[in-house]
């Protein structure tokens, strides 16, 4: 496989958004259970959204390119679709319509000096980038010591993702809402997905995880997908315990498709402290800090 299957993936996706909406919660009358479809049917879609019938089954079988902004945003309201589903839509209808030449640019594998300069300066809390395959791209020490376990796997970049499928017992210890985790992982890899098909380093991450990882596939069939960008992660230290902490990730406009993320706790709180232990013992070489 070189590429996502576009028509297969705006398919299901949207079947799948159709599926999950109950006649009631779309204002329209349930027909008790005389139903013989899940959620909405293509013709309820179509009225909703203000488009034929024809036009939208035409759509929910793959074909998105030419769909204009209106009627992406009309087919996105009717389907309620959040603004993750949404920028996903939008994804896979540019990406329907696109030629080799242009095809936005696969996430990069590498960054320059300067910017491990920057989380390096980033002293206190653990500091991160990585690109949209989940490919850890540089670390402060801070954050290696964090993510040792991660680190572990020889290969290079390391992938927080592959960690998570692939070696679930040890990211089940690291990360104390592992099912949420791993939820999160892959519809954040889908998201990429709609937004880089042809990136091949991502279709071979997804294939190696498919063929290896059952909850994987339940996983990336489910068609979720999602944004990363603030919240709370309660991760497992062996040498200072829990750390429930608070997460922001920034996207980079100078560095397209790559994310700086920064870990942080409230002053005082049992989570600051413990960052403030690891960091003393990396200083003091008591813990590890691999490199990324």
């Amino acid at each position: 496989m070189t590429s996502i299957d576009l028509r297969a993936e705006i398919r299901e996706f949207l079947s799948s958004r159709r599926a999950r909406i109950r006649p009631e919660d779309a204002g329209l009358p349930a027909y008790g259970g005389n139903r013989r479809v899940k959620g909405l049917r293509r013709e309820e879609v179509a009225m909703l959204a203000g488009v034929s019938v024809d036009y939208y089954v035409r759509m929910e079988r793959g074909s998105l390119a030419g769909a204009s902004e209106s009627v992406l945003d009309a087919l996105a309201s009717a389907l309620q679709l959040d603004d993750a589903e949404r920028d996903h839509l939008n994804a896979l209808a540019r990406e329907s319509g696109s030629t080799p030449a242009r095809r936005r640019r696969a996430p990069t594998a590498s960054i320059r000096p300067g910017l491990q300069q920057v989380i390096d300066a980033i002293g206190d809390a653990p500091a991160w980038i990585r690109n949209g395959r989940h490919d850890i791209l540089a670390m402060n020490p801070l954050a290696a010591a964090l993510y040792a376990p991660v680190l572990a796997d020889p290969r290079r970049p390391a992938n927080t993702t592959r960690f998570v499928y692939l070696q679930p017992e040890a990211a089940r210890e690291m990360f104390v809402d592992y099912d949420q985790i791993a939820k999160d992982a892959a519809s954040m890899l889908r998201l990429e997905a709609g937004r880089h098909p042809h990136d091949k380093a991502l279709i071979e991450l997804v294939g190696e995880l498919s063929t290896q990882s059952e909850l994987f596939r339940q996983r990336w069939a489910s068609q979720d997908v999602r944004y990363h960008r603030s919240g709370r992660k309660r991760l497992r230290h062996p040498a200072v315990g829990q750390l429930d902490l608070d997460y922001e990730a920034f996207e980079m406009p100078g560095e397209p498709g790559l994310h700086l993320n920064v870990y942080t706790a409230p002053v005082g709180s049992p989570a600051h402290d413990g960052l403030r232990l690891l960091g003393s013992l990396v200083a003091s070489d008591q813990v590890a800090a691999p490199q990324a």
